[in-house]
Formats: C-alpha cells, sequence, structure tokens
C-alpha cells in the first residue's frame, strides 16, 4: 500500500478509536489554567497560589497539572477575572470583587473600617465562614476554593508621613474598594480608586499623592522607590482591608472525575482560606523589612489618633448597615457575625 498523509492520518484515526476501546482504561489527566493580577513575586502567588497548586500537583500524582499565569498574561484587565472564570476563558484565579462595586455587596462587610484584625490568616478564616453563611448563592457561578483579607493597611506617600487626621486633607490617595475610598472621603482626602497593578505609575505621574496597600505588596510594585513616607494605623485592628476570592470554573471542576475532585475539596475551603492569608501575614513582614532597610521613614499613628479614626469608622459601618438594609439584606447581622468570628479565629490562633 502507497504511504499518504491521507493514510497516516486514517490510521492514526484508527489506533485512536481503538486505544479507547480496548485494553485497560487510562487515568485522566488535566490541565488548569489560574491567572491573577500581580507580579509572580506577589506573596500570595509565592506563598499560596504555587505551593497549593505543587500540593494538589503532587496529591494527584501528577494527573493534574495547574499552569498560574501572572499579572492577567492571559488577557483582560482584573475586573474581568470573576467572567472570566464563570464563562471559562480560564479554569481559575485570583478576584477582588470590590473592583466591580454593587456586584457582591455581602463580601464589603470585610473591606469595612477596623473590621478585620492584625492577623490575615485569623481574618481570612473568618471570611470563609461568613461567605459559608451569606454569599453561597452570591457566588453561585462560579466553584469557591478560598477567600481570604491582606493584613492592615497602610499609607504610603510622597513628602511627609501622615501623623494625624488634618495631615489627609486634600491629598490624592488611591483606594482599592468603594469601602476604602469612603473612609479617605471621610478624613479629608480625595480617593482615586484603581486596580493595585496601576498605583505605581499614577504615583510616579503625580496622579496620586499616595495610596493604601499592605506592606507585602510594596517591594513587587517597587512603591518603597516612589514614596518617601509610610504611615501605621496600630491598635488591635486594621484600618480597612480587601476580600479576594480563589475560584474555578463550574465546568472544570465539574469535569473532574471524583477521585481528583476529591483531592481540590481537599485543597479547600478555611484552612486554604486562613493558608491564603497567613501568606500576606509572612509577606508584610517582608515587605516592612525591604522598606525599613532602604531608609524610609515609617511612622505608627498614636492612640487618639486611631481613637478619632475609629469613631469615623463607626459612622461609616452605620452608613453601610442602613445601606445594605435597603437593599433587602441584613446589614446589622452581617456585621455582628463578621465581628465575631475574626474575633473568634483571631483568639483561636493566639492561643
Amino acid at each position: 500500500m502507497k504511504f499518504t498523509l491521507k493514510s497516516a492520518v486514517i490510521g492514526a484515526m484508527a489506533l485512536g478509536v481503538l486505544g479507547m476501546t480496548s485494553g485497560p482504561a487510562i487515568s485522566q489527566d488535566v490541565t488548569l489554567r489560574f491567572q491573577h493580577f500581580v507580579s509572580p513575586k506577589g506573596s500570595v502567588p509565592i506563598y499560596f497560589m504555587i505551593p497549593w497548586a505543587e500540593k494538589i500537583e503532587t496529591e494527584s500524582g501528577g494527573r493534574i497539572k495547574i499552569e498560574i499565569y501572572p499579572a492577567m498574561q492571559l488577557g483582560g484587565k482584573p475586573p474581568a477575572l470573576y467572567d472570566q472564570i464563570r464563562d471559562g476563558v480560564i479554569d481559575g484565579g485570583w478576584v477582588i470583587p470590590s473592583y466591580t462595586p454593587g456586584r457582591f455587596p455581602e463580601s464589603e462587610v470585610f473591606e469595612l473600617p477596623f473590621m478585620t484584625s492584625m492577623s490575615a490568616e485569623a481574618s481570612s478564616m473568618a471570611a470563609w465562614d461568613y461567605t459559608a453563611k451569606y454569599m453561597g448563592e452570591r457566588f453561585k457561578d462560579v466553584h469557591l476554593l478560598a477567600v481570604h483579607v491582606h493584613g492592615p493597611g497602610v499609607v504610603h506617600k510622597k513628602g511627609d508621613p501622615i501623623s494625624k487626621i488634618a495631615d489627609f486633607k486634600g491629598l490624592k490617595l488611591r483606594g482599592p474598594s468603594r469601602q476604602a475610598n469612603k473612609l479617605l472621603e471621610a478624613v479629608g482626602a480625595t480617593p482615586i480608586g484603581m486596580p493595585v497593578p496601576a498605583f505605581p505609575e499614577a504615583l510616579s505621574k503625580g496622579i496620586v499623592d499616595g495610596g493604601v496597600i499592605p506592606w507585602e505588596i510594596v517591594p513587587p510594585l517597587k512603591v518603597h522607590e516612589l514614596a518617601d513616607s509610610h504611615t501605621q494605623i496600630g491598635g488591635d485592628r486594621a484600618l480597612y482591608n480587601t476580600y479576594f476570592i480563589w475560584a474555578m470554573n463550574n465546568d472544570s471542576y465539574n469535569a473532574l472525575p471524583d477521585d481528583l475532585k476529591a483531592i481540590i475539596d481537599a485543597n479547600s475551603g478555611v484552612e486554604a482560606s486562613g493558608w491564603a492569608g497567613r501568606g500576606m501575614d509572612v509577606g508584610d513582614d517582608t515587605g516592612e523589612k525591604v522598606v525599613r532597610d532602604r531608609g524610609n521613614v515609617v511612622v505608627t499613628l498614636d492612640d487618639l489618633v486611631v481613637a478619632e479614626l475609629r469613631v469615623i469608622g463607626e459612622d461609616l459601618t452605620a452608613g453601610w448597615i442602613a445601606e445594605v438594609t435597603s437593599k433587602g439584606l441584613d446589614g446589622a447581622a452581617m456585621v455582628a457575625d463578621a465581628q465575631a468570628l475574626v474575633a473568634k479565629y483571631t483568639d483561636d490562633l493566639a492561643r
């Protein structure tokens, strides 16, 4: 028989059919593509996403391969990540729900002033329990793997540090969310909302005078090379926070055989959420050391200033409760539950 490309293709197809219909079953392998919006040097990629993926690959005996693409390498902008996961553009990814204001109102409770503790690990475990109670329907379009928050937010700016509330007046400050922006406005600043990857350029061009981000992301963004001073809030609660989800496409998850689903499940939930938060805590320690070693000015607000900020925060929280209650949500219950969960996990980890 004369060999032709057509005969080769037909032969290959026949072999493929035989392979599917005879002999022992071939184990199902799968490659999952996850995407996020920060540098691969960020704390969550280094201390959570990559080890998480490696753990799943190991526990699956190599049957699951997870590819992680940083800095939106697969396309799109950070606010589009939830829809990319939902629609199957990617198999999974890292999302800040507040980048699409009004869409996930329940998640804002963890972004309210002084809601979270100084431990991102504890607050993230609290966030998982809260999410399971209040947001199952809201996130039904994706398969949740973990939710978490970052560590205490810090104000980074050009020029002298902020040491009292009056120092905020007139500053243009980058904020990550609707609630953080409301807080900045309440203390006299002009908030400018933007995803965190845009902050360094905005700071270098003078579009903003500074902004709020946690320590952990400062070195990857090189903010310490652009800002002169850094103000920590102090106390036992964070000035503000940001709520994140780590999620999979529903079809990508449901297509897995049961034994591989079980591996994903074993690496999801409250412990995985705490793991992500712990990565933020480790990154905060590293980030602050980098800034201090460079010789930048770092100050911590005194207790009287923090007390003034807490009063402002209480007013903003009351306003949020009224707002979401008017939309049919039980704002008071959500705040009370979130506060109780944060206190519980913070106390548990301190023991």
